[in-house]
């Protein structure tokens, strides 16, 4: 088998070409995250047939990204300028000890330049010209390393399209109220998410034709909001026309009642009826309002029946919303309903790492795992991004161990006092709904595996958060006396240093109980 190696400048400007374009068509923030620190390192032609293309990357999360997320498009966009069938390799290299982090810092710092600034990255010879070689498979002469002005032609060029559309979009996005970094390139995937991302990913590459409704819940802080907002940023890049709504619950509440007082309730049913994506959040908001229940009833089947895509988010599955109409639980349970659970510790870490390379923070594996284990979710994650960003900026602050050990013991101060506003009951109530029971059977006497696994949290929770006394708990579960609450409590305590199941779950009823006390 014969092989023709690229020598090192043509790859580099290989990848400095194929950037230009992964830039006009990603995130920033996921092309500074990803692409960014992950050159491409070299090309290899195997008995002229195809081409083996090696990226380098930081890390094994890096590799396990690029492959899931961006391969096919990393694939298409090398093709371009390599004209052969493409394979690519990605090897975990340490960069980072050879001036890439400043390197990186620097690309990060160049994210809003114009296009001009991406001819000249290129920083060689005309664009056509390289691009024509590559094609042809020939290789620079040190004659051929001048600059020149792009032509015309370049001017207006699909990429210079490319950006003014993208540009256009992102307006567009704006008065929708959608976020800019919630994409499907800046969700972090894992097992407690996984089958929502793809249900996600299925309704935003073909909406309306199945999961509709596509209904997610889940606790605060665990990636509802920025799927159905991802959603909306994949439909505005195919249909730049596409009418979309994005509104919470509280938001459509509003509008109705508005409408009614002021006799306008005509606009407000061309608004809802009449576009082609309605985004929902926290739907749970409208149940017991009798009025706005009746206009959402209506809004639902003119949707449905022209084949518009609705998607709405919740803190519950429908049949757990009380005093919703069971006109509309039907509906909703009818579409696809997806509970995500609370983020893994692996996936904190990467949601962090992720959120902070796109905050131009460079923090180590160790504190940002660190983190990871003491804050529950991506909301919550966000917050810690934004205090250590004003530390570093404002304070000039450098980012150590005693640095987030004084925002995290800040951070569960704060969450310590919300849950001491929550009530035995809350306690109790929010122990039964995470495993789906009763109320009455966590406090009653019955002795299922499950059910005591329940009731032990429940009493361990009452007796560290809300410093209950052992005999008041016991009143709370059927008279127990205080020596089954101790064994209770000891039992969980011993369960979260060695069982992840319920650390998990322990952290997500704390997320929930917070969420109740704000």
């Amino acid at each position: 088998m014969s092989e023709q190696n690229y020598d090192s400048e043509t790859v580099k400007q290989v990848w400095q070409m194929t950037k230009v374009d992964l830039e006009a068509s990603l995130s920033p923030a996921f092309f500074n995250t990803w692409i960014v620190p992950s050159p491409l390192t070299s090309i290899k032609i195997e008995d002229d047939q195809k081409a083996i293309a090696t990226i380098s990357c930081m890390t094994a999360f890096h590799v396990t990204n690029l492959k899931t997320n961006l391969y096919s498009q990393i694939k298409s966009a090398l093709e371009k300028y390599i004209n052969k069938p493409l394979e690519i390799e990605f090897l975990v290299t340490d960069l980072r000890q050879n001036g890439q982090r400043e390197t990186e810092k620097k690309a990060i710092q160049s994210q809003e330049t114009t296009q001009q600034n991406n001819y000249e990255k290129i920083n060689t010879r005309n664009y056509g010209e390289i691009k024509s070689s590559l094609i042809n498979n020939k290789g620079f002469s040190a004659d051929q390393n001048t600059r020149q002005s792009p032509t015309v032609e370049e001017l207006f060029s699909q990429a210079n399209i490319n950006n003014n559309t993208f540009d256009r979009l992102k307006v567009r996005a704006q008065q929708i109220g959608l976020r800019q970094d919630y994409t499907f390139e800046s969700f972090a995937v894992s097992s407690s998410n996984e089958m929502a991302h793809a249900a996600a990913t299925a309704v935003a590459n073909n909406p309306g034709t199945s999961y509709n409704p596509l209904f997610l819940y889940g606790g605060v802080g665990v990636g509802k909001t920025h799927l159905i907002h991802a959603v909306a940023h994949h439909v505005l890049e195919n249909n730049p026309e596409a009418e979309i709504i994005y509104a919470s619950g509280e938001q459509f509440t509003n509008e109705i009642v508005k409408a009614i007082k002021t006799h306008n309730t005509l606009q407000l049913k061309n608004k809802y009826r009449k576009t082609n994506l309605l985004l929902l959040d926290d739907i749970q908001f409208i149940a017991g309002k009798n009025s706005v229940q009746e206009e959402f009833f209506h809004t639902f089947n003119a949707l449905t029946s022209i084949n518009s895509q609705i998607i709405l988010t919740s803190d519950r599955p429908p049949q757990e919303i009380s005093l919703l109409e069971d006109r509309l639980r039907s509906r909703f349970e009818a579409g696809l309903m997806i509970d995500i659970q609370q983020p893994t510790f692996e996936l904190r870490t990467a949601i962090f790492l992720l959120k902070a390379q796109a905050s131009k923070l460079d923090i180590p594996i160790d504190l940002a795992q660190k983190i990871a284990s003491q804050v529950d979710s991506a909301r919550r994650i966000e917050g810690i991004i934004k205090k250590i960003r004003s530390a570093v900026e404002l304070q000039n602050l450098s980012i150590d161990s005693a640095l987030i050990d004084k925002i995290l013991q800040t951070e569960v101060r704060q969450n310590q006092q919300k849950i001491i506003k929550a009530k035995p009951q809350d306690i109790i109530k929010t122990v039964a709904n995470h495993y789906r029971m009763k109320q009455s059977a966590v406090r009653g006497k019955r002795r299922s595996k499950e059910l005591v696994k329940a009731r032990h949290i429940a009493m361990y929770l009452l007796r560290n958060e809300l410093q209950i006394s052992l005999e008041e708990i016991g009143q709370w579960f059927s008279g127990r006396d205080h020596s089954s609450v101790i064994h209770a409590v000891k039992k969980i305590e011993q369960d979260l240093i060695v069982d992840h199941g319920v650390q998990q779950d322990v952290s997500a009823m704390k997320m929930s109980l917070i969420a109740i006390s704000n």
